[in-house]
């Protein structure tokens, strides 16, 4: 009888293990398939990256080879600008010196004529000339003649001198306005540079809620970085500020490749002065009892927050250089509103692409 009984009992057991086995089994075909899928859905993804990575080296390739050229031009337009003002100070120099002589020709052409008149008087009142008088007056009359040919050359000289002048002034407004267009291209390049930082710092940070690009600047939310009154980036920001780091040496490189060799060019000063602003903002709302024992008020907490910013990227290689920390308070908040949703959006860090 209990022979019977330890047999039923082991048969029952029997299916049981089986169905578990089967079930186990079956889970993982499935978290082997989801892992199957993931994969796949990875590749692609990092085969996108790399294309767009391989578009935006040509690009820059391309960018290089303008500034390149448009530095040649300028280069040029300003030695064609001094040459011209050196030439037409020179012109000016002899325009003066010709109206001086023309001054004094009219002086002598006056100063025969009433010696002529003086003369003819003379020989009207004696009604007898003698030959020595009608050879001295034919002298003068030759000598007014060709004072007045010199006078009629001084004047065409005038003239001549007076249309180059017209025409380098011409030449200089043109060479000033192929500067000026070559110093708005220099000012959109520096705004291409920044759109790129722009767009490879919001990449990186696109796991922060509250990132936006508004005008010049990336805000991004102080409560994605820090907690309620509090200057020390949270384990996550870093994880996201290391993204902003990698993009603000990319153009460091970039840009000392484009000016490598004309680093004391006038027109690559502006490029080379270029720095990252990292401004502190808080809310209206007055600190509390806790939080003022730590911060004398919101701009020492934007200021706080600001240098925990740009320290950060500092450790992370970026050039001090580089990097302006300020603390602007509550004195410049984004939207108006006490509500919490408006308050939230004025708790921000916005990063500005600008000159020393």
């Amino acid at each position: 009888m209990a022979r019977r009984r330890s047999r039923s009992s082991q048969a029952n057991i029997w299916p049981g293990f089986v169905d578990g086995l089967s079930t186990l089994l079956l889970v993982l075909m499935f978290v082997l398939s989801i892992f199957v899928v993931a994969q796949f859905y990875l590749g692609e993804q990092l085969t996108k990256s790399q294309e767009r990575l391989n578009e935006q080296d040509s690009e820059l390739s391309r960018l290089r080879a303008e500034l390149a050229a448009l530095a040649d031009d300028l280069a040029l337009a300003k030695a064609d600008a001094a040459r011209l003002t050196d030439e037409n100070s020179s012109l000016r120099l002899d325009l003066d010196v010709l109206q001086d002589t023309i001054d004094d020709k009219n002086a002598q052409i006056a100063s025969l004529g009433t010696a002529i008149a003086a003369s003819a008087e003379e020989l009207e009142a004696e009604k007898a000339l003698t030959e020595d008088q009608k050879s001295e007056i034919a002298t003068l009359n030759a000598q007014l003649a060709a004072l007045r040919r010199q006078l009629q050359s001084l004047q065409e000289a005038l003239e001549a001198a007076e249309a180059k002048d017209l025409e380098q002034q011409a030449q200089i407004e043109n060479l000033s306005s192929r500067l000026n267009a070559a110093l708005a291209r220099k000012v959109q390049e520096l705004s291409e540079v920044r759109s790129r930082f722009f767009e490879e710092a919001r990449s990186a940070l696109q796991d922060l809620p509250g990132v936006t690009v508004r005008g010049d600047r990336l805000i991004i939310s102080g409560d994605a970085l820090f907690g309620s009154c509090e200057a020390t980036l949270s384990a996550g920001a870093q994880e996201s500020l290391d993204g902003v780091a990698i993009a603000i040496l990319e153009i460091d490189r970039r840009i000392k490749q484009q000016i490598a060799g004309r680093e004391n060019d006038e027109a690559t000063q502006a490029i080379q002065n270029w720095v990252i602003r990292v401004d502190g903002h808080a809310d209206q709302t007055p600190l509390g009892p806790s939080c003022a024992a730590r911060f004398v008020d919101n701009k020492g907490l934007s200021t706080a927050r600001a240098l925990s910013v740009t320290r950060y990227l500092e450790s992370r290689g970026v050039p001090s250089r580089r990097l302006v920390a300020s603390g602007l308070g509550d004195d410049f908040p984004l939207v108006s509103g006490r509500d919490a949703a408006s308050l939230a959006q004025n708790r921000r860090i916005e990063f500005k692409l600008t000159e020393r």
